[in-house]
């Protein structure tokens, strides 16, 4: 079992405190976005044997176990990650696994460079993600009905967002979306520009329900992934509420902190709210135009006291122990690897004293068993 010493990546839209809170230190100052824990060659967590690229690289079959290297081959499927936002990341959706190999496959034999601002595709592999609310977290997940959207965008008296409102009443579902986040991505710059700043001030005036737009449009004043939002859901989860996010479905984490884990992937298509690169003929070709209230997933109680947060995919599994003072000694062997958390109070792992935000890596097989008064997350795979 390894203690793992993870990299905390600042990106801008990043918490300058939730992350110093959870773990104790003092802020710098500076946005601290995400901890990384797992081996991602971007920032694969550093052992006391090397990264963990390294020690997975040097032996597949006994830090992973076979069952999980004939599944998914010798690498770590999954990453796990502490997320603190302080500002709206980016509106966005992840392909398919198909549509991720054809696309990295089309952009490789192009000769587009991996690092190239405009390229789409990082790698062949999905991206489908699970957050956990740790705090308050708000998000925007998946489209509203397009009659719901209409009357937000009508409720804001901004003439030039009725076409879009005459949009959403006159097509299809599906249609009637794919239309109106088309327009929108396509309008000219500078009467989107115009719309936005008039929307973001009745959004600024209205308030309620229309208050988390107005904060999305202080931190991208002008961007039309503002209007875009709005045909999103709103979604506050508690502490202990997930979101699951599959392939297609457009979302945006907005503000709090909270467990991550996803497959291991950089394939992100963006929607807007991000001065990046925003290819909208493959964004459309991905996006789900789907309409439905998001599901907040909560955890179900499984044997020994773990709480599993259940999702359709194999690459990931997200469980919890809530460890009570004087509780039991729970065996946590698996065949399987595993990246065990510590988010409250003070978890014995093996020889390992983990504290808020320290964590450990358990080879397959290794016995481990978990004792202390605290809250405990694993992390591992489906085989």
């Amino acid at each position: 079992m390894d203690r793992l010493d993870n990299t905390i990546r600042p990106y801008a839209w990043g918490s300058t405190t939730a992350l110093p809170r959870l773990l104790g230190t003092e802020p710098t100052g500076e946005p601290q976005a995400e901890m990384w824990m797992g081996a991602h060659p971007g920032a694969p967590s550093r052992t006391g044997r090397g990264t963990l690229v390294e020690v997975i690289e040097a032996d597949p079959e006994r830090e992973l176990g076979p069952d999980a290297v004939a599944r998914f081959g010798p690498r770590l499927p999954f990453l796990l990650k502490l997320l603190a936002a302080g500002a709206p990341l980016s509106l966005q959706v992840h392909p398919d696994l198909a549509r991720a190999r054809e696309g990295y496959a089309d952009e490789e034999r192009r000769g587009v460079p991996v690092t190239a601002p405009h390229r789409t595709y990082k790698d062949a592999n999905h991206k489908p993600e699970l957050i956990c609310a740790l705090t308050e977290f708000d998000g925007l997940c998946g489209f509203r009905a397009p009659r719901r959207a209409a009357e937000l965008l009508d409720g804001l008296g901004v003439d030039s967002l009725k076409p879009y409102v005459d949009l959403l009443h006159a097509h299809p579902e599906e249609a009637a979306l794919r239309e109106v986040l088309t327009a929108v991505l396509t309008a000219d710059p500078g009467e989107m520009a115009r719309t936005v700043t008039e929307a973001a001030a009745a959004c600024d005036r209205l308030g309620g329900a229309y208050a988390p737009y107005a904060d999305i449009a202080h931190h991208h004043p002008g961007d039309p992934g503002v209007i875009a939002a709005m045909l999103l859901n709103h979604v506050r989860l508690q502490p202990g509420e997930a979101l699951f996010l599959g392939a297609g479905v457009p979302h945006a984490y907005l503000d709090g902190l909270g467990v991550e884990i996803m497959a291991n992937s950089d394939n992100v298509l963006r929607c807007g709210l991000t001065p990046k690169h925003v290819d909208v003929p493959e964004l459309l070709r991905i996006v789900r135009f789907e309409a439905g209230d998001p599901e907040v997933l909560r955890p179900e109680a499984g044997p020994d006291g773990e709480e599993v947060y259940e999702t359709p995919i194999d690459e990931f599994r997200l469980s919890r122990y809530v460890l009570p003072a004087g509780g039991a000694t729970h065996d946590l062997t698996l065949t399987t690897p595993q990246i065990l958390l510590c988010t409250a109070g003070s978890v014995r792992a093996g020889e390992h004293e983990l504290t808020p935000g320290t964590s450990v890596f358990v080879p397959s097989g290794e016995k481990v068993d978990v004792s202390g008064t605290g809250t405990l997350f694993r992390a591992t795979v489906v085989v």
